[in-house]
């Protein structure tokens, strides 16, 4: 507690500045289980006032030094615990439902890529059959056009192949940026619980 004066107009008031409270362990058994009773019955009564106020489903647990349990919730602790089971099994499928998706896309766009890649060694490597009745000329002529349509075909297949490569790229990618928010989410709901805990360990 602080002091501090001021004057005006000939008269001199002193007030006091309440200091901050530390935040640490309270050493004196008295004073802590004082403290943790003020504190936890202040705790009750907001958790009260949230499920009333604003219709919200509230549920809190507290263990004392002691280890003597209270609780609050609204509409029932049973109910709160089991949605609350089901909301951590349902963040668990979800971000192994996303790494198989993205393992398999990740397969996908491997296979795709060899494909293109064998479609291009065919090309080097193609070689005519059947021949045998043609004379020079048809041979020259068919050449001329059996090359010119497989390129033209060897361009279309390859065009459509990199075209799926870069759709299953993306949807990889929406995966990905879909798992990591999830991941985030998860991570956001952790933080928020810590400043609980420790006000449960300090008290």
């Amino acid at each position: 507690m602080e002091c501090f004066e001021e004057k005006g107009k000939g008269v001199q008031k002193t007030r006091m500045v309440r200091g901050k409270t530390q935040m640490k362990r309270i050493e004196n058994d008295t004073s802590r289980q004082v403290t943790f009773s003020k504190r936890r019955n202040g705790l009750l009564k907001k958790a009260y006032e949230l499920s009333v106020l604003c219709d919200a489903e509230v549920a809190l647990i507290v263990f004392s030094p002691r280890g003597k349990l209270y609780e609050f919730a609204n509409p029932s602790m049973q109910k709160m615990l089991e949605r609350y089971d089901k909301c951590s099994e349902g963040s668990n499928t979800t971000n192994t439902t996303k790494e198989r998706d993205i393992q398999y896309l990740k397969r996908e766009i491997a296979n795709r890529e060899e494909r293109i890649k064998i479609l291009e060694s065919r090309q080097r490597k193609m070689v005519g059959e059947e021949l045998a009745s043609c004379a020079l000329s048809d041979l020259n002529l068919l050449e001329s056009q059996v090359e010119r349509g497989l390129r033209h075909i060897r361009a279309r297949k390859t065009q459509i192949l990199v075209a799926e490569i870069e759709e299953l790229k993306r949807k990889e990618r929406i995966s990905s940026e879909e798992n990591a928010f999830h991941r985030k989410s998860l991570s956001i709901l952790c933080m928020r619980m810590v400043p609980f805990w420790q006000l449960l360990q300090v008290h």
